[in-house]
């Protein structure tokens, strides 16, 4: 037999008022001309299982949901990974934000014909450096392409570049 439970009243069964995160509340399954129905006391108005009960149990109201923190929106993500472009002491944090979009399913790694001469993608800084690899990236949301230099943070910057990070992803705040 599969049961079909209510999720809790938002109001007293008995008094009417309004449920709060954290309060106490007492719940039961009456019998009601052959079927079931979910009853919520507050703790204050709780007067021991009706007659017909089927069961009953005592919980605790949990908090909203959403109340927490949530993830950035996917197009502000997209629009600081943009902004970031021309913010070279900013690469690490841009490439960790473009892998963090590819796992998120919002870029892909694209196929990028190789340029004649051209063995492998790679951006020519000047003849003192040697050439940087590029990460091929397209996005079918925008329907556009992304080169994303492949810049791993220095282990000294690791703590700044991750938390730059976390406060994008969880918040879509400020770079």
């Amino acid at each position: 037999m599969d049961l079909k439970l209510q999720r809790p009243a938002a109001a007293c069964h008995e008094t009417g008022a309004a449920f709060a995160p954290g309060d106490v509340i007492y719940s039961a399954l009456i019998r009601d001309a052959g079927s079931l129905s979910r009853c919520d006391w507050s703790a204050e108005a709780w007067p021991g299982p009706p007659a017909e009960t089927l069961a009953w149990w005592r919980n605790v109201v949990p908090e909203q949901p959403g109340s927490g923190v949530s993830l950035a929106p996917v197009d502000v993500l997209l629009d600081t990974l943009e902004a970031l472009e021309n913010r070279p002491e900013d690469a690490a944090l841009r490439y960790l934000l473009a892998l963090q979009l590819v796992r998120r399913r919002v870029l892909r790694f694209a196929e990028a014909p190789p340029t004649p001469g051209e063995e492998e993608r790679s951006v020519e800084t000047d003849a003192s450096t040697p050439a940087l690899e590029v990460l091929a990236l397209s996005c079918r949301r925008r329907d556009c392409d992304y080169s994303i230099p492949v810049a791993a943070p220095a282990a000294e910057d690791c703590g700044a570049v991750e938390e730059r990070l976390a406060a994008l992803l969880w918040s879509g705040g400020e770079a």
